[in-house]
Formats: C-alpha cells, sequence, structure tokens
C-alpha cells in the first residue's frame, strides 16, 4: 500500500494495518481432533464412571510470550476421544458421567476423573531440529462408589513431529500433540495396574469375585 499521498492520518491508518497483519500473521491456532485404536487385551472386572469435565472436554492452551509467537492450542475433542477409548478398553464395563459427584449411577465400583495438568512444547528453531516436541502431563483421580478417593497418579506423555516436511507449523504441532496422546493412552492402559492402591482395589474385587463363585448353594430347609 503507497501510503505518501494521504498525509499523516493515512500513514497512521497504514501503520495500524501493518501491525495487524503482522499480528495475525504470528497468531497460531491449533485444533487436534484425534480419533486413536482401541486396544486389545483382558478387561478388568469392573464397572467404572468416567468423568470428563467441560474444561477437560474444552481444553486450550493458550501463549503469548515475548520470544514466541501467540498460539492457541486446543486439544478438548481430541483427549475425549482418547480416554474414552482406551478406559472402555480396560474396563467390563464404563459409564459416562456427567455430573460428579451427584447422581452417581448404581453399580459403578470405580470413578476416574481425568485432568489436565500441564502442556509444554518446543518449537523447531528451539531444537535446532525441524520438527516440534510435545509433553502432555495428567492428574489421575480415582473415587470409590462413596466418593472417597482411591488413588492419585500421573501420567507423563511426549510426542514429536514424525516427519520435517509438513506444509504448515500447525499441522506439524498437530502431529506432534497426537503422537503425545498416543503415548498418553499407552501409559493409561499399561500403567493403571501397577498404581499400588489400584492394584490393591483390584485384589480385593476379584477376591470377592472368587468367594461369591466359590460359595456353596445354599441347601434349602428340610
Amino acid at each position: 500500500m503507497n501510503c505518501l499521498p494521504y498525509g499523516i492520518k493515512a500513514i497512521g491508518k497504514c501503520a495500524a494495518l501493518a501491525l495487524a497483519a503482522l499480528v495475525a500473521a504470528c497468531s497460531h491456532t491449533v485444533r487436534v481432533d484425534g480419533q486413536f485404536p482401541q486396544p486389545i487385551g483382558d478387561k478388568h472386572p469392573l464397572t467404572v464412571g468416567v468423568y470428563l469435565s467441560d474444561d477437560f472436554r474444552q481444553f486450550t492452551y493458550s501463549e503469548n510470550r515475548d520470544d514466541r509467537d501467540e498460539w492457541n492450542i486446543n486439544t478438548g475433542r481430541a483427549q475425549k476421544n482418547l480416554f474414552e477409548t482406551v478406559l472402555s478398553s480396560m474396563f467390563k464395563e464404563t459409564v459416562n458421567i456427567n455430573q460428579y459427584p451427584s447422581n452417581l449411577p448404581t453399580g459403578v465400583d470405580l470413578v476416574i476423573v481425568p485432568e489436565v495438568r500441564e502442556l509444554q512444547f518446543t518449537m523447531p528453531r528451539e531444537t535446532r531440529v525441524n520438527i516440534f516436541e510435545v509433553w502432555i502431563k495428567y492428574d489421575m483421580h480415582a473415587y470409590d462408589s462413596q466418593g472417597d478417593a482411591v488413588a492419585e497418579w500421573v501420567i507423563t506423555a511426549y510426542g514429536k513431529t514424525p516427519t520435517a516436511f509438513l506444509k504448515s507449523q500447525e499441522a506439524a504441532l498437530a502431529q506432534a500433540i497426537n503422537v503425545a496422546l498416543r503415548d498418553a493412552g499407552a501409559t493409561l492402559y499399561t500403567g493403571f495396574e501397577r498404581v499400588p492402591e489400584l492394584q490393591a482395589f483390584l485384589a480385593n474385587k476379584q477376591r470377592a469375585l472368587t468367594l461369591q463363585q466359590t460359595e456353596p448353594d445354599e441347601v434349602p430347609p428340610q
């Protein structure tokens, strides 16, 4: 745009437009909508309620630092898909809970509530390699049917862009996040019964089921 013939006001307008264009060019929006395969294996003999809060389902990480561009990264739908897919493959039955701890369905043995503690990423100019790296940390909470805490543990996930040849920074970061989410799912699936409190909870449940199966039938009175 040629601003010289139009005077000071026009120059100011041009400067504002140029600044707006610069800000827009430095702002990035990433929406991750991952779909994840269901793990295959033996299921724990539990009916589990899964509570994903609105903050979890709509999670957006926003960053606006002096040394970086502005980033708005929405992972809510992807991590909802991930946790629902993985948890449904881990237990005999899962029930999605819209409110917690009120209105808990009957027959639920355990309620699992994940929360996002942290999301971090590095950019290619920081790693000196043309990839993004992502770290996500989840706080996991498990409660019994009375609402008492059973266990708390942390899932840490890592992912990086699998290829240096992508069309945009947004696509590269979205791929790295999807890899990190798959890592989180694998850690959730394999690490659940390694949490000591959950190990004990599962053992007690299995013991109760075994007793039910081995108790002799009652003899009717003569």
